[in-house]
């Protein structure tokens, strides 16, 4: 009698651990059973074959030698091209979107309250959006450029890079190089996410968390045309997010991508300690 209770008393204390509700296979799975989620991806994977269709439409010239002219000269031209028109817009708001918008809804669905009062650990909740919605930016990365590469093979080619401004890269000294943008855009992707992060903290309204993010990166591009800010436009965010094309050049020059690889973690760091900080001090169960 005492053993069956004290197993039954062992199996209820296990069932209610403080942050099993929200481990991250849990979490990932709230995430991927998410319309928008889903049609994130289907948008995402679908542009690779607007692209094809736009320019099976159009009349470019390909000896004209502009990005957009060489986009159909090859595979890896075509998935640089992608990842190109991609990066400055739909994966700020993708990254905005995964990370941002977790927290909110929570909020405006009123399961937050009922997940810190089971008990789940602030931090913990926290931890297991943050680092959910980061790895959806990064596969998100991944995906567009694997797929236009794949979608660039069947419609273009085989064909190694050639650059607009001059040189060409066979596959050995591309595909390595191809890493390393996709992981570059990842990191330059992190302060949106964060910026995202910390706003959902503050708000149960997932649009002006994504939103407020979106913004912040357009004011952020406006700044950094203004030529009598010189060198503080370095310290904004995004300033050196299309540092990566020097990786396509044939000698790298690694300054601009170490500085907006920096300034990309110190905005992160930033970022995330003060939504953890704020987090800590929100009432969210009145």
């Amino acid at each position: 009698m005492s053993s069956s209770t004290t197993s039954h008393s062992t199996a209820g204390s296990t069932a209610t651990l403080p942050g099993r509700p929200l481990s991250l296979r849990a979490e990932l799975r709230r995430q991927l059973s998410r319309r928008r989620t889903l049609w994130s991806f289907v948008l995402l994977l679908a542009l690779p074959l607007v692209i094809v269709a736009a320019f099976a439409l159009g009349d470019g010239d390909p000896s004209e030698g502009s990005l957009v002219d060489l986009a159909t000269g090859g595979a890896a031209n075509f998935a640089i091209f992608t990842t190109a028109v991609s990066s400055s817009f739909l994966l700020i708001v993708l990254a905005a979107l995964f990370v941002g918008d977790s927290l909110p809804s929570e909020a405006s669905w009123s399961t937050l309250r009922y997940l810190l009062l089971a008990p789940v650990p602030r931090a913990r909740l926290l931890a297991s959006k943050l680092v959910v919605g980061l790895a959806s930016t990064a596969v998100a990365v991944v995906a567009l450029i694997g797929w236009s590469l794949l979608v660039g093979l069947v419609f273009y080619g085989p064909a190694g890079f050639s650059n607009p401004s001059g040189g060409t890269l066979d596959w050995a000294t591309f595909g390595p190089r191809l890493v390393v943008v996709a992981a570059y855009l990842v990191v330059t992707l992190l302060p949106v996410g964060a910026i995202a992060f910390a706003l959902g903290v503050r708000t149960d309204a997932p649009l002006a968390a994504v939103g407020g993010a979106v913004m912040v990166t357009i004011v952020a591009a406006i700044l950094d045309q203004i030529d009598n800010l010189g060198s503080l436009r370095n310290a904004l965010p995004m300033h050196d997010a299309g540092a990566w094309f020097a990786l396509l050049r044939p000698e790298v020059v690694w300054d601009d991508l170490v500085q907006g690889t920096l300034w990309s973690v110190l905005y992160t760091l930033v970022f995330v300690g003060l939504a953890f900080w704020m987090f800590r001090r929100k009432d969210v169960l009145s």
